[in-house]
């Protein structure tokens, strides 16, 4: 039997990376962790997750600064934003949680850092740092970059992406946002709200092009009357250095061409696989633009390879790839067959109001064939939230032919959080009857998720029929005001 260096190597230090090092070392296997970067915790915590939601509370403080007077506060004169100090308390949250995210606690975990970047030599060893590293099993989780598309002068042109939009020097007087996704429309909104002129270029009709385009369009509407400027159906001509300022030319769907000039682009046009530079093409593993393939355990061609988190091209979330973690420490540790299962995987975008969703949306359900009844509640119906100065959202419950809950989507403050109570339920396979007697309390916004399952109940319990019954069985005498 061959003698290996290690029981399991783990090529990348995000969220999948540690996941699998830290309960690979603590189930007593020998492990390596491989970091390429000189810090653990991945884009997550350095570029993403951690970073922007930091920026976004900042953003949403200074916003209600200037809003004051609505919530019968004096109206006051708000000072322009220093991004200095900004950069700095992202500095320091990142710094915190960079602790729990070291070599020294791995190591104390029983897990070995080594900071590099491997290359396999054969399918059990890499080369790291000048010498050949060999372990039984391995697992690829190095993340993923932000993509660029050839787009004219886009690679010349001074831009950000989200590795530097979070550590800039000072705030963009004007700022470009190139796509309409999560994390450009994240951006947009923060970096309006904290003084920046924003113009988001999108490519389709409505943005953040997976959920329902009624409540991504009640997001946009949101922004919009905040400031964000929306250039919809669009395509990008060229983009262009002028100096001080960046130029994008876009054409317009009547076939019009606009030039669009500001301080700063920010390209945010989707994510590529991390598998350069890796080797993977010398051993075998199949992989390709989109990412390493897997099978449903997280298993590459090679079996005792696999690949977790964004670098197999699934779901590209920090908790997706937590999870992923998980079914890699079953396969490889516990020699446990188990299978990746998304259907309840939850996920939320960190807009004002937040849009979080879980399981199937109407485009979803539709796409698939499936027949379905959509059910909702608007947030302006709901005591906390209109105490909290809160009145634009919605949430919509899909329910398949058999009553049977297909997903819940949440537009509205504190969605992220609301949809918790659909993780529990949706995973612990509740009855929907449950959730409708569960007892709340009063005035919180969880009310919420009870009261859209009252309404697909509401027509059944006091229906013609059911009161027909009562009257008869007990001699009920009916209304006693109106018709």
């Amino acid at each position: 039997m061959p003698n290996f260096d290690y029981d399991i190597g783990i090529v990348g230090g995000g969220s999948a990376g540690l996941t699998i090092a830290s309960g690979a070392a603590q189930l007593g296997a020998k492990t390596l962790l491989i970091e390429k970067e000189t810090a653990l915790g991945g884009d997550c915590l350095h570029y993403g997750c951690v970073p922007s939601k930091t920026l976004i509370k900042t953003a949403h403080v200074y916003h209600m600064m200037k809003k004051a007077k609505a919530y019968g506060l004096p109206d006051i004169e708000v000072p322009p934003v220093d991004f200095n100090t900004v950069r700095e308390r992202i500095k320091s949250v990142i710094g915190i949680i960079q602790k729990h995210d070291s070599a020294e606690r791995f190591c104390k975990l029983g897990a070995l850092t080594e900071f590099g970047t491997p290359v396999f030599e054969d399918l059990h060893a890499v080369k790291l740092n000048g010498r050949i590293v060999s372990a039984k099993q391995w697992v690829v989780a190095t993340g993923s970059s932000p993509s660029l598309p050839p787009i004219p002068g886009l690679k010349e042109t001074p831009h950000v992406t989200n590795r530097e939009i979070f550590y800039l020097d000072k705030l963009p007087k004007s700022l470009i946002i190139l796509g309409g996704g999560p994390i450009g429309i994240e951006m947009a909104q923060a970096f309006c709200r904290l003084g920046s002129k924003v113009t988001v270029i999108n490519r389709g009709d409505q943005i953040l092009g997976k959920e329902d385009k009624d409540m991504a369009d009640m997001a946009m509407e949101v922004m919009t009357n905040e400031g964000v400027d929306f250039r919809m159906v669009t395509s990008v001509n060229f983009v262009r250095d002028l100096g001080a300022e960046k130029e994008v030319e876009i054409g317009m769907a009547d076939g019009e061409n606009i030039s669009i000039k500001a301080e700063m682009i920010l390209a945010a046009l989707g994510r590529k696989a991390n598998t350069d530079e890796l080797g993977l093409e010398n051993i075998g593993v199949e992989f390709n633009s989109a990412g390493v393939a897997v099978d449903n355990r997280l298993r590459t061609s090679q079996k005792h390879i696999y690949a977790a988190g964004d670098v197999n091209g699934g779901y590209q979330f920090t908790h997706a790839a937590g999870y992923e973690g998980g079914i890699v420490i079953s396969n490889a540790i516990f020699h446990l067959p188990r299978k990746t299962d998304y259907t309840w995987l939850p996920w939320c975008t960190y807009t004002d109001p937040e849009l979080a969703s879980i399981g199937m949306n109407e485009k979803r359900a539709a796409d698939a064939g499936i027949k379905f009844s959509v059910w909702t509640e608007k947030f302006r119906e709901n005591d906390r939230s209109l105490a909290e100065g809160e009145k634009t959202g919605i949430i919509k419950m899909i329910l398949d032919e058999k009553e049977k809950p297909l997903g819940v989507q949440i537009l509205g403050p504190q969605a992220g959080e609301l949809i918790g109570e659909w993780v529990a339920a949706l995973n612990g396979k509740v009855k929907l009857s449950t959730i409708a007697s569960a007892v709340h309390p009063y005035p919180t916004l969880g009310e919420i998720n009870k009261r859209v399952v009252g309404s697909f109940f509401s027509p059944k319990i006091f229906s013609k029929k059911i009161k027909k019954g009562l009257a008869l069985f007990f001699n009920l005498k009916g209304r006693a005001c109106g018709e």
